[in-house]
């Protein structure tokens, strides 16, 4: 290749110097460069350097030399951005060469990829202008392209973990039923107002309830926390919290043995209760409530708050009529577990009549059983029921990705989505089919909405590979032993790191293989190249092909042994 660009220059040499050929002498073929040497697919684009210097006392400085990068591939081309250099003697906004020095000049460029660009050939072509006569030089090749290792994402994705609508079903569900029993300031009898309270009843209720329904609810315990509030000495205040507790706590236990119900009480007492004074005065509506908001956090002690709060005169009453009142009490929880279904019983309730369970449990009924086909019976029943819920669209479509019916898959997604067009798995999963179409933009705007997704950072791993971000990549795929994250390893040049990944990836595929065969041309290890081969194309009849093709075994491909294996 630099033989190449030593003849190009060469060449514009004789055209634009032609009055002396004798300066051609200086030009020597390591002058120039082509980064890379063989293109490279980098993202969506193949990106190109060429660096070099014209030699001193070469370019005319009465000439023009316009340079256009064109790509060939099948048929078609495509052109770079030109680049023009020009005389001392010209008059332009062009880089000017000097006659006597020479000068250095750095091209860079890039060509938006499609597939068709594997195999294609870079060639630079060449415009002479001096004065009013213009003239075209022979096209001359100066590398070929492309290694579009990094476009195997849309392969590897194929096998990437998507994003399931999980079920929130819980077995076992805390449960909690509170009633709070009022009392007259200093006082710690009940009160057949209180007692007679709907709060009460339906405690009661509970209790009865808890009880008779051995099976599905288990009683935890009963707590009772009484109050005081916080007007009046600290001695009184204990004294009236401790009945208060005594009191609630002799009630609750005649209406648990009323109700068979049998269990632990557990009692409590806060004498002044401050923690509920500054809840209540912050949601109130007080005019002065910043100020008592503001005693409460410069003392500490309870007389000395106390006196603080009733020096401020204009709110006092307002205290003592609207928050002091809701202190003294007594707060009676009834705390039980609510025991759901069996993993059997809900499997034969799906079969009797799986109406009759929530979505919650038909959706938690899909990962009791590894059969794919019952798995797509139990999401469907999901759908017909609770159609208003994208996790059955949504987990019907993971089963079309993961049996590569990439257009079922849509269709599902796209239902998901209908539902819940915010939904992160959803969103996740779209982006995986953008990047199989290699559609990259409408990837990344999906996995940007998907991102809170538990699968969101193997998703944004995905995605970087497709936008040539390979070190952020691996980043991201760190910890996944999948063929996304070895293709970002590779591509990140670290290989050993990428030999290990593959070998730890429990359901090799032919890709996984094919991976493998790269890491051994990358790193010089035929062994491990021509074994990767053999088993990707055992999989994958297609690979040979793929192989035959890719510049990455350009090193190999003549080889007996190579040869043998694509046949």
């Amino acid at each position: 290749m630099l033989k190449k660009l030593s003849l190009l220059l060469s060449l514009v040499a004789v055209f634009v110097l032609s009055s002396c050929s004798s300066k051609m002498k200086g030009l020597q073929s390591d002058f120039f460069t082509v980064t890379p040497q063989v293109l490279e697919v980098v993202g969506t684009e193949v990106p190109v350097t060429i660096d070099g210097r014209f030699p001193a006392k070469f370019f005319n400085k009465k000439s023009v030399l316009t340079v256009t990068p064109i790509l060939k591939y099948n048929g078609n081309s495509v052109s770079a951005e030109s680049v023009t250099f020009q005389g001392e003697k010209v008059q332009g906004n062009n880089r000017t060469i000097s006659y006597n020095n020479g000068g250095n000049f750095t091209m860079r460029f890039s060509f938006d990829y499609t597939p068709e660009m594997e195999r294609s050939e870079l060639y630079l072509a060449f415009s002479v202008t001096k004065g009013k006569k213009s003239y075209t030089l022979p096209e001359v090749k100066v590398a070929d392209g492309c290694i579009a290792t990094s476009q195997l994402y849309r392969s590897t994705v194929a096998s990437a973990n998507n994003a399931i609508g999980e079920d929130a079903f819980q077995r076992v569900i805390k449960q909690a039923k509170e009633a709070n029993i009022m009392f007259l300031i200093q006082q710690t009898n009940l009160r057949n107002s209180e007692l007679n309270s709907q709060e009460l009843k339906d405690l009661k209720a509970a209790m009865s309830d808890v009880a008779t329904d051995e099976k599905n609810k288990v009683l935890d315990n009963v707590e009772v926390a009484a109050f005081a509030s916080p007007d009046g000495g600290m001695t009184l205040n204990v004294d009236v919290a401790a009945g208060r507790e005594k009191s609630t706590e002799k009630y609750v236990n005649k209406e648990m043995k009323k109700a068979k119900l049998e269990g632990y009480v557990d009692t409590d007492y806060t004498a002044e209760d401050w923690d509920g004074f500054r809840e209540l005065v912050s949601k109130s509506n007080l005019p002065d409530k910043d100020i008592i908001l503001r005693v409460l956090s410069m003392y500490n002690e309870p007389e000395e708050r106390e006196q603080q709060i009733k020096n401020i005169s204009t709110v006092y009453s307002d205290l003592a009529n609207e928050i002091l009142p809701q202190l003294r009490r007594a707060r009676i929880t009834l705390n039980y577990q609510l025991i759901g279904r069996s993993d059997e019983e809900i499997q034969a309730q799906f079969q009797e009549d799986p109406k009759a369970l929530s979505l919650e449990e038909i959706l938690y009924s899909a990962i009791l059983t590894e059969n794919v086909k019952e798995q797509k019976k139990i999401y469907s029943t999901a759908t017909s029921i609770y159609p208003d819920d994208y996790r059955g669209y949504n987990n019907l479509g993971v089963l079309a990705y993961n049996e590569g019916d990439y257009s079922l898959a849509t269709e599902y997604f796209n239902k998901a989505a209908k539902v819940a067009p915010t939904a992160a798995e959803v969103n996740v999963n779209l982006g995986y089919i953008a990047l199989i179409n290699g559609n990259v933009a409408d990837a990344e705007a999906y996995m940007a909405k998907g991102s809170s997704a538990k699968v969101g950072d193997e998703a944004l791993g995905n995605l970087y590979i497709a936008q040539g971000q390979y070190a952020r990549a691996a980043e991201y795929l760190s910890g996944e032993v999948t063929n996304s994250t070895a293709l970002a390893q590779i591509l990140n040049k670290d290989y050993s790191t990428a030999k290990s990944t593959l070998k730890s990836i429990a359901n090799p595929d032919a890709t996984t293989y094919y991976l493998q065969a790269v890491l051994g041309a990358r790193t010089d290890n035929a062994s491990l190249l021509y074994d990767g081969l053999k088993n990707a194309i055992k999989l994958e009849p297609t690979m040979a092909r793929k192989a035959l093709g890719d510049l990455e075994f350009a090193k190999y491909v003549s080889s007996e042994a190579f040869q043998s294996i694509i046949k």
